[in-house]
């Protein structure tokens, strides 16, 4: 019996371990890609059949907007991801965690600040007792297993260094205002209850993503960062960005550290459902290696393009809504960076059922519908005619108690 018990607890250590970037890699992309695919079709017949009148065909609204008691089933959540970040746990299973100080100690953060709650060990709900704005003193250095959840609050994380995701898995970032992020560094920053160091000069990214692995940003408000709203690079992997709400921005998303960085050739990110809006200049994202499903954004504004990237990207366009600036040159949705046509010609870029409005285009190069395409070929993304509706609710939420969100 004793036996069968230390037997049990190895297994139970060896599922609480946080999960590598290199286990994180899903080595066939196209099966999430039809797992996505699959979601949205199963959401929008639902709405149509009318088993959920507050449905709107995005699976993951669907999957937890409708019940009015989401509030005292807020770990539900966790499992309403999709694409490939949808193995991120954040907190489930853990205590919740009340954030009711707005303050800040970046070495020694008191009980009820954020921070405290972010770098503890074990898994935490982490939400909020009110509405604040919090003005962090340097990067707020998440540790494994958490959820933040913006949800029935007004949070602002506004107008100092923001978050950072580094060397750590399974977070969720639910329904928060990011803004007008600053850098911060050459300071102390506590990143666990045992151990604080010295970090040089960070970005000023809204989210900053560095070697992690099972991500999921969902339905935040972003603008107005000094560098990126959310980059991800590194060897990151296993990220779903979904149903956010950017603006004002100039360089909104790098997804890849660089051209020399051969690690990230294992990223995978998914980017549904988002609002791309008004003030965006570029990088809706910018790749580089790595395999980015890009499927039901609506584009209502860029000023240089959309969607671009350099060193042999795969990116996967479906169902997207593009609406091209008024300026002639910069009609075109794609930019190969610095790259040679007789390279990036090689490259894997579809576009699948897009709506190219007020002159955009999108320039394809690579397999086409065969090779690392056939495997998907056979699904597609919801018709970009529901990209309007999908989207509606892109951004933080007004949620209430006791009431559909």
């Amino acid at each position: 019996m004793k036996i069968h018990f230390f037997a049990l607890c190895l297994v139970f250590l060896c599922l609480i371990i946080p999960i590598s970037v290199a286990s994180s890699l899903v080595q066939d992309p196209e099966i999430i890609v039809q797992q996505v695919q699959e979601s949205i079709n199963n959401a929008t017949k639902r709405r149509n059949l009318g088993f959920f009148s507050c449905g709107t065909g995005n699976p993951i609204d669907d999957c937890w907007r409708c019940d009015p008691d989401w509030a005292n089933n807020r770990q539900r959540l966790a499992d309403c991801a999709i694409g490939f970040g949808k193995n991120a746990l954040g907190g489930k299973g853990g205590k919740m965690y009340v954030v009711t100080d707005p303050g800040d100690d970046a070495v020694n953060p008191k009980p009820g600040t954020l921070r405290y709650g972010a770098i503890q060990n074990e898994p935490l709900w982490i939400v909020f007792a009110s509405d604040m704005v919090i003005k962090l003193k340097e990067e707020l250095m998440m540790n494994s297993y958490k959820t933040i959840d913006g949800r029935g609050t007004n949070v602002h994380i506004a107008g100092g260094p923001c978050i950072t995701i580094q060397y750590v898995s399974n977070i969720i970032i639910h329904g928060i205002n990011i803004h007008d992020c600053k850098q911060g560094g050459n300071a102390y920053v506590r990143d666990s209850p045992e151990h604080y160091g010295w970090r040089t000069i960070s970005d000023g990214d809204g989210i900053s993503i560095f070697t992690g692995s099972n991500i999921w940003v969902d339905h935040c408000s972003l603008s107005s960062c000094t560098d990126g709203l959310i980059d991800a690079i590194r060897g990151s992997t296993a990220i779903t960005i979904s149903n956010n709400y950017m603006t004002h921005h100039n360089k909104v998303m790098l997804l890849g550290h660089s051209d020399s960085f051969t690690e990230d050739k294992n990223m995978q990110v998914t980017i549904a459902f988002n609002h791309f809006g008004e003030g965006l200049v570029q990088r809706m994202p910018r790749c580089r290696f790595g395999y980015f499903h890009v499927v039901n954004n609506d584009y209502t504004e860029w000023q240089m393009y959309a969607i671009g990237g350099s060193a042999g990207p795969t990116i996967n366009s479906q169902g997207n809504r593009f609406f091209a600036p008024n300026n002639q040159f910069s009609k075109e949705v794609t930019k190969r960076e610095d790259t040679p046509d007789s390279v990036w010609k090689s490259w894997n870029w579809r576009s699948q059922g897009d709506l190219m409005l007020n002159g955009a285009y999108f320039t394809p190069s690579g397999a086409g519908a065969s090779g690392i395409y056939a495997r998907a070929s056979s699904l597609s993304a919801r018709p970009s005619s529901l990209v309007g509706s999908i989207t509606s609710g892109a951004g933080s939420l007004s949620c209430t108690k006791n009431s559909r969100c």
